[in-house]
């Protein structure tokens, strides 16, 4: 069986550390690098469930896409949610491991699996400079209404859903996809000019904008998914990308995907209040 320190080295083979924003926390939580490996349990939110999940299937491994501590603390005191995740994780040897926008502009990545996910196939970068996000073309075209079909049938199910914005009858044939918050990419979205755009957590303004502003290709087509319904396909291509790595090195981990639904909205009501 591999140490902590050869699994946490083979990820960040994946995932370099460098490529993390400057405000981002990735890496190692907690885990003792000399510790033996044989099970690794991949999720989108190192929280409760997921920890309690681990120890159900007897993982000393949990790799998350999103940090514990993303802003830094003083405590890790159990009375505190967080502080909770860490005891839990401690007392039951299971090591903490993150990538976050390291994941997201890594190749493949975040929005690779996101693309993929979709059937799309992937022409490039959205951004170039850094990686982020990715270009796509459809294997042949759809109407927007029936893209975002396409989305609420092939990703994972939450409260929110899909919603989307835009005529509903114009055609798709390009798009850009970006795995979690992506309101802040419209500039470079126009510019690429494809149909449709689909990430999370679309604000209202600066959607209202986008759907608004003519793009090379027309007006843009908006679909908007829950943040961790676009990222939980990372956990099954990163979970493919251990599972490759550990049949190289002759590891024979046991490495599990959470199926566990850690987005926080929990029941959706479509509003019908006259105006």
């Amino acid at each position: 069986m591999p140490r902590l320190s050869e699994v946490i080295a083979a990820l960040d083979v994946l995932w370099p550390p460098e490529r993390a924003e400057e405000w981002d926390a990735v890496g190692t939580v907690c885990g003792d690098p000399g510790a033996e490996v044989t099970r690794v349990l991949f999720a989108v939110d190192p929280v409760q469930e997921i920890a309690d999940e681990a120890i159900a299937v007897g993982a000393d491994l949990i790799v998350t896409h999103h940090p514990l501590y993303l802003r830094g603390t003083t405590t890790v005191a159990a009375s505190h949610f967080k502080g909770r995740v860490v005891h839990t994780l401690i007392k039951h040897d299971i090591a903490l491991h993150v990538a976050h926008t390291n994941a997201d502009t890594a190749d493949p990545g975040v929005s690779d699996a996101l693309a993929g996910a979709l059937g799309l196939r992937v022409t490039g970068p959205l951004v170039p400079e850094n990686g982020l996000g990715r270009i796509c073309e459809l294997d042949h075209p759809l109407t927007l209404r029936e893209f975002g079909a396409r989305a609420a049938q092939r990703l994972p199910a939450t409260a929110q859903g899909i919603r989307v914005a835009g005529d509903p009858d114009a055609i798709v044939r390009r798009v850009a996809v970006s795995g979690g918050s992506g309101d802040s990419l419209f500039d470079v979205v126009r510019a690429a000019g494809v149909d449709a755009y689909l990430t999370a957590d679309l604000r209202h303004h600066p959607a209202s904008e986008a759907t608004q502003h003519p793009s090379p290709s027309g007006k843009l087509g908006l679909v908007d998914a829950a943040h961790w319904a676009t990222e939980w396909p990372w956990c099954e291509q990163a979970a493919a990308q251990l599972d490759e790595i550990s049949d190289r090195h002759g590891w024979d981990l046991r490495v599990h995907v959470s199926k566990t639904v850690t987005d926080p909205w929990s029941s959706h009501h479509t509003s019908g209040a006259p105006n």
